[in-house]
């Protein structure tokens, strides 16, 4: 199909064009898509083939010419990012040059199809090298004291508690209290701040801090109130750093019983032997380290990239991402009852704010995706299919549905291809960079990792 492609204007990533396709070449194509119909078709009245190409053309027309002018711009599209070499950094956006009326006559086959093309694409930049990036790599000495701290609690967990004696047993350290509680903030009972025949082991530190302390010597059958503050990280924000005070009632009160911690524990959790059971809890801990060191070195590799690198922005990509952050922000105010001024800033400074962040997230995405195109990193299938593996098992009984799903929808798909590609791309510059071992111990590594989790909320 032939066509007029005008280049009408070039500011920094976005380029304008304007196409028109003469009315005789869209007409051509319009008759042979009728034509082809013509032995199809089947209309009551007509024998099979006999149908006049004009009453086809009454009936289908505008619609099979809503399809001709489709492939047109797909035409166009195809034709302007090979010929002027183009790496779009989204999908092009056409508008018909005349608004609705022009579109009208172009699908009566009477005019002219002329459009408009706005693209953004991709900046062009350097990579360089990456020897004179230094970042640090924690490594996490785990001491045999955590392996066997790990190995009593999950001792705790399979132990046996007999009810106390007597009339009125008072509550120890230690002992299971099972109670009746209903939560208050400012004399007024919140959401989710009752429970009913609840088991809590005292010193577990299951409850708020300060909770269980304050049952300590409390009889079966008595009643308290006390009064807690929620810790500034709590999970529901809407009670994070509030004083709340909670009615108890102590139902039961049950001792620990004793329990080994020998090969029998260790069967219990489908090993053969006590030996074995540790190993597996000191893998399991290394791993958890490991992953909390990958986060701090990855994090430090992150700032450093973003500081080295500056260049325009796809202004689609960043409102993309913007959008997307935005929406989060006001979902979680919404579900933890906060502004911005409760939070001590204003809407235009979060936007602010959080338009950064969206910046930052593009230009890092943008740089490990160059760095990963130029090195060839590739993502293998067998990769794919394990995260996605994996991602199933956060759906029980809906397995095969989420299966079909994301090996239906590439973009689904994508998601669970795009954080492997990030992951080997950071370990491709890794290689490259002046990488510095440094021992810390368990908490070190959780308050660095807190310490970063805070600054970035």
């Amino acid at each position: 199909m032939a066509m007029q492609v005008t280049e009408t204007s070039a500011q920094g990533l976005k380029r304008d064009f304007k196409v028109v396709v003469p009315a005789a070449d869209l007409v051509a194509k319009l008759e042979s898509q009728l034509s082809e119909m013509k032995d199809k078709v089947r209309i009551n009245g007509f024998r099979p083939g006999k149908v006049p190409t004009s009453h086809i053309r009454r009936l289908y027309g505008k619609s099979i010419m809503g399809e001709v002018v489709q492939e047109a711009v797909n035409e166009a599209n195809r034709k302007i990012v090979d010929d002027h070499k183009l790496r779009l950094a989204g999908s092009p956006k056409f508008d018909i040059v005349g608004g609705q009326e022009e579109m009208e006559q172009v699908l009566e086959a009477k005019g002219d199809l002329a459009f408009t093309v706005a693209v953004e694409t991709l900046p062009s930049f350097e990579i360089g090298k990456f020897d004179d990036v230094a970042v640090e790599r924690l490594v996490v000495d785990v001491p045999d004291s955590d392996v066997e701290e790990a190995i009593q609690r999950m001792a705790d967990q399979q132990r046996a508690y007999t009810d106390r004696e007597g009339d009125a047993p008072a509550i120890a350290n230690g002992d299971k209290a099972t109670i009746d509680f209903l939560g208050k903030l400012d004399g007024e009972p919140f959401e989710g701040g009752a429970g009913e025949g609840i088991d809590l082991v005292i010193g577990s530190k299951s409850f708020i801090p300060g909770f269980e302390e304050q049952l300590v010597g409390l009889k079966k059958g008595e009643s308290k109130t006390i009064s807690v503050t929620f810790p500034e990280n709590y999970a529901a924000a809407r009670l994070a750093g509030k004083e709340a005070t909670f009615d108890v009632t102590v139902k039961n009160v049950a001792a620990p019983g004793d329990v080994a911690i020998d090969d029998e524990l260790a069967k219990k959790f489908g090993f053969d032997t006590l030996d074995a059971f540790r190993a597996a809890v000191r893998t399991n801990i290394e791993a958890d380290m490991a992953r909390g060191a990958r986060m701090h070195t990855k994090r430090l590799l992150l700032d450093a990239l973003d500081g080295r690198y500056s260049f325009e922005l796809p202004e689609g990509l960043v409102e993309t991402e913007f959008d997307g952050i935005w929406r989060s922000i006001l979902n979680e105010q919404a579900a933890g009852g906060k502004t911005f001024e409760s939070e001590g800033t204003t809407e235009e400074k979060a936007r602010e704010e959080y338009r950064r962040i969206a910046e930052r997230r593009v230009r890092l995405g943008l740089v490990l995706a160059e760095v990963g195109e130029k090195a060839g990193v590739k993502v293998e299938e067998d990769e794919v299919t394990k995260a996605l593996i994996e991602r199933l098992r956060a759906f029980p009984g809906q397995e095969q549905a989420m299966w079909d799903y994301y090996r239906k929808n590439p973009d689904a798909l994508g998601e669970i291809r795009a954080p492997i590609f990030e992951e080997k791309v950071i370990d491709h510059i890794l290689g490259l960079a002046k990488v510095t071992d440094r021992h810390v111990t368990k908490e070190e590594l959780i308050k660095m990792n807190e310490e970063a989790a805070e600054q970035a909320a």
